[in-house]
């Protein structure tokens, strides 16, 4: 169940992220979202032509010369030091994984074009501990958002994956492109939001991934939702919360989700859900498992 879809020997290759727009977009969106009230300067209300912080503005908070500021906006990150990518990262209101993000827009490494042609490989020790997670949903999720291996409870709660060609196994394209998963997701909305900041942050570290571009220009031709919240440029790093889901053969059920990112691969995280102890949820997952792969089979968030 290892997943690293390759393109048809026929299709040209896709153009890779133009990593100046990418800066340049990133620091402009991130500029908008800010007012002048929220770092302590004057609003000058009506006379104000731009949403959100100026540039000049943004250059005094960071301590940097405006032309300098309007050149990295431009998306000429060359010769940018950390230290003033960290002092625009505070004037920005930057979190973490923002922070991250734009140092990677900035000050892009080299090296990891050549990682991000080199095949997700799935561990076989993975495999065996999550077939022996009885009863909590696991999978392991690679780069792009692939899904690269799973266990039976996670093809009873999200559908067979199983029965999808390779290059389908994946969270973006089963979010975006196959309705079924916004039946299952009660807040598909935020679902779809996470995912396409995942992908952002994917997109920061492996600019020149051509399986990544093919995917963001797949789902830009085929959803309106997809196109719009990847204009947002938001970015976000997986993490914990929980999801309410609505599945076909048990209803209405809320579980808490862990995201571990792998410690020998951190392009490889490894995703476990559980339901609160002596829950409904608790109920409705142990009777999904006791419905063995009929569950599987009825499907949830794969369908087309």
């Amino acid at each position: 169940m290892n997943a690293d879809a390759g393109q048809p020997p026929h299709a040209p290759a896709p153009e890779p992220l133009d990593g100046r727009a990418e800066l340049s977009e990133f620091l402009r969106t991130r500029r908008a979202r800010l007012q002048p009230e929220d770092v302590g300067l004057p609003n000058f209300g009506r006379h104000r032509r731009v949403p959100g912080l100026r540039r000049e503005e943004l250059a005094q908070l960071a301590g940097v010369s405006v032309a300098y500021y309007t050149r990295l906006e431009q998306g000429n990150g060359r010769n940018v030091s950390g230290e003033v990518l960290d002092a625009i990262a505070r004037a920005l209101r930057l979190t973490d994984a923002e922070h991250a993000h734009l140092t990677h827009l900035a000050k892009p490494k080299q090296h990891k074009k050549k990682r991000a042609a080199r095949p997700q490989q799935l561990r076989p020790a993975l495999r065996h501990l999550m077939d022996a997670m009885d009863g909590v949903p696991a999978y392991v999720v690679g780069r792009r958002s692939d899904i690269l291996g799973w266990n039976r409870m996670a093809a009873a709660l999200f559908g067979d994956w199983g029965a999808l060609p390779q290059e389908e196994r994946n969270w973006a394209r089963i979010c975006f492109l196959h309705p079924a998963s916004r039946e299952l997701f009660v807040d598909w909305e935020q679902k779809a939001t996470d995912i396409v900041a995942f992908l952002r942050m994917d997109a920061g570290c492996y600019p020149n991934d051509p399986q990544l571009s093919a995917l963001v220009g797949e789902l830009s031709v085929k959803s309106e939702e997809f196109r719009s919240l990847w204009a947002t440029h938001d970015v976000k790093e997986k993490g914990h919360g929980s999801k309410r889901m609505r599945h076909p053969l048990v209803g209405e059920l809320t579980l808490s989700f862990e995201t571990l990112r792998l410690p020998d691969d951190h392009d490889q995280s490894l995703v476990t859900y559980h339901a609160e102890p002596d829950s409904a949820s608790a109920d409705a997952l142990r009777l999904l498992a006791s419905w063995g792969a009929d569950a599987t089979r009825a499907g949830a968030g794969t369908g087309k």
